[in-house]
C-alpha cells in the first residue's frame, strides 16, 4: 500500500468520491429511533438488473442506483467509454481495506466522500431526518477510523432541526468530516437563504468547507423534471440548480458575511463557470459593488471539473486556483470515472503547475487537509 503523508508536496485528491448506503449503513441508529430505519426495496428486470429504492417513513424516498449485473455494468462502460468501479464491497464500504487498495491502483492518496441517497429529500418530517444522519454520520465516523487518514467525508446535516444539525457538524468534525454537504435547493430553502446562517457559521468555526453536491432536495421539483426526456431528467434535477447555487452565493452577502468560509460546488463539470462568473460580473455593477481581481480565490469558491470540459479556457477565463477535479467513484452515472485522475495526469494541454494545482494544492484548500 502507497505511503501516506499529508506534508507530501503533491497529494492527489479525489475531491468527489461515494459511499453507495446499504442496509449496513442503518445498523448504527439509534434503539429508540428504529421505526425510522430505511428497508430496502427491489424489482429484477429482465436484463438482470434490480430496481433499488428504499422504503422510508412509509414512503418511497431517497436516490438508490440500480443493481447492475456485472454483465450489464460492463455493456454500460462500453457504451459510454468510462470505466465504473465494479467492487460492491469497495463501492459499500463493507471492506474500507479494498477499497483502499483500488486507491493505490489508480493513483489516489485521498478520498473525500459524499453521500449517495441524500442527493434527494429523504423525508419531511425532523425526527426522521435527525435519525437517518445521525446513523449515516457515524457510520462514516467509522469508516474514517479504518481508513489510515485517507478517506475524509461531508457530514449530512439534518437541517430541518438546526439544533441537532449544529451538534453534527461538530461530531462530524471530531471524527474526520471536511465539509458539510448542502443540497443546492433544502426544501423550500435555497442556499442563500439566511435560515442556514446558523450552518454557515458554524462550518467557517471549525474550518470545515460547504460542499454543494449536485442534488435536490425539492421533492415538488423532482417530480417536475421527471419528464418524459429521461435522458435530461438529471440535467433539470441536479446540475442545474448546482449552477443556479453557485450564482446564488457569488452574489449575495455570504461571501463578506462568512468571511473565512470556503465553497465547493460538485459534480456540476466546470464548462458553466465562464459563463455565469461573466454574468455575475455584470449584475455586480448593478449591485455598486467593485469586482475583484480573481474573485474565485477571494471569495474561496471552487468546482469540480470534468475531463471533457475546456480547461486550457477555463483556467484563461477564471484563474487555476479554483478547480478541482474527482472520479465520483462508486457511482454509474455520466460524472463516474475510476480513471478520471489517472486520464487528467495524462494531458498534455496543460501546464504541470496547473495540474498540481488542480490534481492536488485547490482540493487541499477547498477541504482543509
Amino acid at each position: 500500500m502507497m505511503s501516506f503523508d499529508t506534508d507530501a508536496k503533491t497529494l492527489v485528491i479525489d475531491a468527489d468520491a461515494h459511499v453507495v448506503e446499504s442496509d449496513h449503513t442503518w445498523d448504527y441508529i439509534d434503539p429508540s429511533e428504529r421505526q425510522y430505519r430505511p428497508v430496502p426495496l427491489e424489482t429484477p428486470e429482465d436484463n438482470g438488473t434490480k430496481l433499488q429504492f428504499w422504503l422510508i417513513d412509509g414512503k418511497v424516498r431517497g436516490f438508490r442506483f440500480p443493481a447492475f449485473s456485472n454483465a450489464e455494468l460492463e455493456k454500460r462502460s462500453r457504451q459510454v467509454g468510462r470505466k465504473f468501479a465494479d467492487a460492491q464491497e469497495s463501492r459499500e464500504m463493507a471492506n474500507v481495506g479494498l477499497r483502499l487498495e483500488h486507491m493505490d491502483q489508480i493513483g489516489i492518496d485521498v478520498q473525500v466522500l459524499h453521500n449517495t441517497m441524500f442527493i434527494e429529500q429523504v423525508t419531511d418530517r425532523a425526527a426522521v431526518e435527525v435519525a437517518l444522519c445521525k446513523s449515516w454520520n457515524r457510520w462514516l465516523a467509522d469508516i474514517w477510523r479504518q481508513g489510515q487518514g485517507r478517506l475524509r467525508w461531508s457530514c449530512m446535516a439534518p437541517t430541518l432541526s438546526m439544533t441537532d444539525a449544529l451538534d453534527q457538524i461538530r461530531f462530524a468534525k471530531e471524527n474526520g468530516a471536511c465539509a458539510v454537504l448542502m443540497r443546492p435547493v433544502e426544501g423550500n430553502r435555497l442556499l442563500a437563504d439566511p435560515y442556514f446562517y446558523p450552518i454557515y457559521d458554524e462550518a467557517s468555526r471549525l474550518d470545515m468547507a460547504i460542499a454543494v453536491h449536485i442534488a435536490n432536495g425539492n421533492a415538488w421539483l423532482n417530480d417536475l423534471y421527471s419528464h418524459p426526456v429521461r435522458l435530461a431528467a438529471t440535467f433539470h434535477r441536479f446540475r442545474i440548480p448546482t449552477v443556479a447555487a453557485f450564482s446564488d452565493v457569488l452574489l449575495s452577502e455570504i461571501p463578506h458575511v462568512f468571511s473565512k468560509l470556503r465553497w465547493g460546488f460538485i459534480e456540476a463539470s466546470s464548462q458553466w463557470l465562464p459563463w455565469v462568473v461573466h454574468e455575475a460580473k455584470n449584475r455586480f455593477k448593478g449591485l455598486g459593488r467593485e469586482w475583484p481581481d480573481n474573485i474565485m480565490r477571494e471569495y474561496r469558491m471552487f468546482v469540480s471539473c470534468d475531463n471533457s470540459d475546456d480547461l486550457p479556457y477555463i483556467v484563461q477565463q477564471v484563474g487555476r486556483d479554483c478547480l478541482v477535479i474527482g472520479t465520483d467513484y462508486g457511482h454509474t452515472d455520466t460524472s463516474s470515472d475510476v480513471d478520471a485522475i489517472k486520464i487528467f495526469q495524462g494531458r498534455t494541454d496543460l501546464a504541470s503547475d496547473v495540474k498540481q494545482k488542480i490534481l492536488s494544492d485547490n482540493a487541499r484548500t477547498l477541504y482543509g487537509l
